[in-house]
């Protein structure tokens, strides 16, 4: 597994790594992957509220 640190394409400040799920042959195996740009100063900035909305709700909140 590497250990590359992923940098924002914008401004090139490293971003965290994320975790995202991805489906193959029935099962959901992890896929990281680079985290939002949190330099204020970048115009690809993502705000703690708009990264809130941008997420589904989980199957596990409907009723």
């Amino acid at each position: 597994m590497d250990r590359d640190e992923h940098v924002c394409p914008v401004c090139g400040q490293s971003v965290a790594t994320v975790v995202r799920r991805h489906k193959t042959l029935g099962a959901w195996v992890p896929v990281w992957g680079p985290g939002p740009c949190r330099n204020p100063e970048c115009t690809a900035c993502v705000e703690e509220a708009e990264e809130g909305t941008a997420s589904a709700p989980s199957k596990g909140d409907a009723k």
